[in-house]
């Protein structure tokens, strides 16, 4: 019995796909969204996150501490002045939610609040 042997040349044969990388295959980082507080506003007054998308919001204060309240969301945060405040939150529910400052900083605290609504 002959032994033959069979030696092949993969010249010109196409290259196989890299594989993914670790940073690859990562979340992408959450979308950055900046809010600044003032005695009795946060601007914007307004965002608009979509249900599912990872968003971080980047608080400022701009004269004193605020909070920064929303139950549904399960949102508690305080936003001290001269520092950027981060909260990162995934929507899971559609809907229109109302953002309260829950520290009394005067006379129209009453009135500082915002919206997150989801799509």
């Amino acid at each position: 019995m002959r032994r033959i042997t069979i030696c092949m040349l993969l010249l010109g044969a196409p290259a196989a796909a890299p594989l993914p990388s670790n940073r690859a295959m990562a979340e992408p980082a959450p979308r950055v969204i900046e809010i600044k507080a003032k005695k009795f506003e946060f601007s914007p007054n307004q965002i608009t996150p979509k249900k599912g998308e990872a968003v971080t919001l980047e608080l400022t204060s701009l004269d004193r501490v605020h909070g920064f309240f929303q139950r549904a969301l399960g949102i508690d945060g305080d936003i001290e002045p001269g520092k950027v405040n981060r909260i990162t939150l995934t929507p899971t529910q559609s809907g229109s939610y109302q953002v309260i400052c829950d520290h009394y900083c005067g006379y129209g605290h009453g009135n500082m609040n915002m919206t997150i609504n989801v799509e």
